[in-house]
């Protein structure tokens, strides 16, 4: 059993920085691929990033790419998603989710355990 909890949303301006934190219990933390997806009001939840359990593999939605960055400490059991750039169709409920294959996907089905979501506001 995995818990995660999301930290770090909140309101910021067009082009402004967040950076959202995942923190995990369980000692098998290391051993989850973990991702982030988001839902805007009125849509699907969609892919934003994975992170594989080792660090070595990570991957990115085309509308993120080269904004976002996501990293893991395991040591701390936690995941992050660095957001610079931020756009108002930015705005979102941010999850975190764990997935036991270990290489990390796309596929939100795919994902064991879910977070509550942090909001996230990008004001123009």
């Amino acid at each position: 059993q995995v818990q995660l909890v999301e930290s770090g949303g909140g309101l910021v301006q067009a082009g402004g920085s967040l950076r959202l934190s995942c923190a995990a219990s369980g000692r098998t933390f290391s051993s989850y691929a973990m991702g982030w997806f988001r839902q805007a009001p009125g849509k699907e939840r969609e892919f934003v990033a994975t992170i594989s359990w080792r660090s070595d593999n990570t991957d990115y939605a085309d509308s993120v790419k080269g904004r976002f960055t996501i990293s893991r400490d395991n040591a701390k059991n936690t995941v992050y998603l660095q957001m610079n750039a931020l756009k108002p169709e930015d705005t979102a409920v941010y999850y975190c989710a764990a997935d036991s294959t270990r290489w990390g996907t796309r596929k939100a089905p795919e994902y064991d355990y879910w977070g509550q979501g942090t909001q996230v506001t990008v004001s123009s």
